[in-house]
């Protein structure tokens, strides 16, 4: 969320003050008796102008490569996002 937040806000759309937020979820397997994580979803949900719709979705489609979690955990672990955007005052 880190990532995807500053590149929004290389963009000057701001993603500070509660504005970005993410809700997190795992999915565990076992595997031989321990517990194994095999997906995480990160569902975002930005407070931003409609306008910004188009620089959202293009910053979304980029900034997992730049994220060192995602780069860490790409090859072990399914990792998807996705995002809402919400106009302000609703």
């Amino acid at each position: 969320m880190g990532t995807f937040g500053g590149a929004l806000e290389a963009r000057q759309i701001d993603a500070s003050n509660g504005k970005l937020i993410a809700d997190v979820t795992g999915e565990v397997e076992t595997e031989e008796g321990v517990l194994v994580i095999r997906r995480i979803h990160v569902a975002m949900r930005l407070v931003a102008p409609q306008d910004a719709k188009e620089t959202v979705e293009r910053v979304h489609g980029i900034y997992a490569m730049r994220c060192p979690l995602y780069r860490t955990l790409r090859n072990t672990i399914q990792l998807t996002s996705s995002f809402e955007l919400v106009m302000p005052g609703s």
